[in-house]
């Protein structure tokens, strides 16, 4: 999955669920899209996977911090949106 103008939250969001299912070993139905990152088991080397993981699907740079910044699943997909879209149109 690339990132462009048409990539919504809905799918980043799908995709971060995988991704991050993944990393813990859990069902993807089993995470709570609200709940913060570091309750759901996500600690600073998954999160810093997760970050090269982003730039490298979505083809936008981020901060190793990512996962701090916008600590639950939902709030994460919106801001790769918004950083995809600012990237894009720069």
């Amino acid at each position: 999955m690339s990132a462009n103008t048409q990539t919504t939250p809905a799918d980043v969001r799908q995709w971060l669920v995988g991704r991050i299912a993944d990393y813990l070993g859990v069902p993807a139905g089993e995470l709570d899209v609200q709940a913060p990152l570091a309750e759901l088991g996500l600690d600073s080397v998954y999160a810093l996977a997760l970050s090269g993981d982003v730039e490298d699907t979505f083809g936008i740079p981020v901060e190793p911090t990512l996962a701090w910044d916008y600590p639950t699943i939902d709030r994460l997909a919106g801001g790769i949106v918004e950083a995809a879209r600012t990237t894009a149109a720069s």
